[in-house]
């Protein structure tokens, strides 16, 4: 658990008291130092909400903390965060906020097809690094609020309830053309039939504002939810998202056939996988009628910690770091194509030096192994290496420290 020094006091990340210490230091401008490191490190205050407040890590210092800290982060360039940040990422601890570029829109004009689902692939060469797919902003989202982390802790602490709460959570202070992230992000209620008109209420409130068009432009909204199932319509299919049992998303039938191409591998994973979740991120419109089409769509699969995984060579390794009650962060792609390696997870148990682990999948190329070479050349961290082809077994993971 971490520990603050905020102006004289010393103060627990878990103390009853922490808020009121944060805002007294928020009004003062005063910075907290993460007590992480003898020296301390200086932080920054968030202002969530009206009355609560968050102490976040200041922008590129997260390899300065102890590998056990939570406000720990491995370096950016073994993952696909260190092509987005500070271009399509831009954090402005003075003010507190994070500006993000998007590679997809939130409005559409007339009845111009929106192109299939930006997942950074070679299909989608309208996104670069200078701007998030809709992979990549799940992906931003989704390391922000911590579901790519794991410690033994987290045993049975995470269902939809926690995933929405942190997820809008970190929604606010992120801004995107001028308008708060959290105001145009839908994610589920928890469904409970007992209150199920008051859900619905509060779901028709803060969708149907964006039936409204504006001169030929219509407003759409961003999504993400756990999907259920995608079932044929009577003109194309729909989408049915978890806890939204009485509204669906409908799906057009050619940008159906080309998401069931592009996302094959993700749909036949979480199929394969016991108890993994699929997750989409969509943009979707509302029509006069009242229903909700689908415009732009990702996908990303999760096990049954919600972390996210890419391959069952990937699953595999999270499940023995699990099993061995492992700290770790995974590695998150954003934008970057399946041809560009990223370090799976990062071991932060394992002494003053993290390891970072790289898996080289079955006949990978000659061009992929060397891209994972040169990651470990220029890593300060400590390498593992898994070949699955190689016939040979998993070698051995570096031990926890005692410390």
């Amino acid at each position: 658990m971490a520990i603050y020094k905020i102006g004289p006091a010393t103060i627990h990340a878990d103390a009853p008291d922490l808020n009121a210490h944060l805002l007294a230091a928020y009004e003062n401008k005063v910075r907290p130092l993460c007590l992480c490191v003898p020296d301390g490190i200086p932080m920054y205050i968030a202002k969530i909400n009206q009355d609560r407040y968050l102490v976040k890590r200041m922008p590129n210092s997260g390899g300065q903390h102890s590998p056990a800290c939570d406000s720990y982060e491995p370096p950016p360039e073994l993952s696909g965060l260190g092509q987005v940040l500070g271009s399509a990422i831009v954090e402005n601890p003075e003010d507190t906020t994070t500006t993000l570029k998007f590679a997809f829109s939130l409005s559409k004009i007339g009845k111009r097809m929106t192109p299939i689902a930006s997942a950074g692939e070679h299909d989608s060469v309208k996104a670069d690094g200078n701007k998030l797919t809709l992979r990549g902003a799940l992906h931003y989202l989704w390391e922000q609020a911590g579901f790519n982390r794991w410690f033994p802790a987290m045993h049975d602490k995470r269902n939809w309830f926690v995933i929405r709460k942190f997820l809008l959570q970190e929604a606010e202070g992120k801004f995107a053309k001028g308008t708060e992230l959290s105001q145009q992000l839908y994610i589920p209620e928890s469904f409970r039939a007992e209150n199920k008109e008051g859900i619905t209420q509060r779901r028709m409130a803060q969708m149907m504002p964006i039936a409204a068009s504006n001169g030929g432009t219509r407003r759409l909204m961003l999504m993400i939810a756990e999907v259920k199932e995608f079932t044929p319509s009577r003109y194309g299919h729909k989408l049915i998202v978890k806890h939204v049992p009485d509204f669906h998303f409908m799906v057009a039938e050619d940008l159906y056939k080309r998401l069931t191409k592009r996302f094959e591998l993700e749909l036949g994973l979480v199929d394969a996988v016991p108890g993994s979740h699929l997750i989409t991120i969509a943009t979707f419109g509302i029509g006069p009628t009242g229903v909700a089409s689908l415009e732009e769509v990702a996908l990303m699969c999760v096990n049954d910690k919600w972390i996210p995984f890419e391959t069952l060579y990937d699953q595999t390794l999270l499940g023995v770091l699990i099993d061995q009650n492992r700290h770790f962060v995974k590695g998150m792609r954003y934008n970057l194509p399946s041809s560009r390696p990223l370090a799976c997870a990062v071991l932060t148990d394992a002494g003053t030096t993290p390891v970072a682990t790289y898996i080289i999948p079955p006949g990978a190329a000659d061009g992929y192994i060397a891209a994972v070479d040169s990651l470990i050349a220029e890593s300060e961290l400590r390498p593992w290496k898994w070949a699955p082809g190689s016939g040979a077994a998993m070698p051995e993971l570096p031990r926890r420290s005692e410390k």
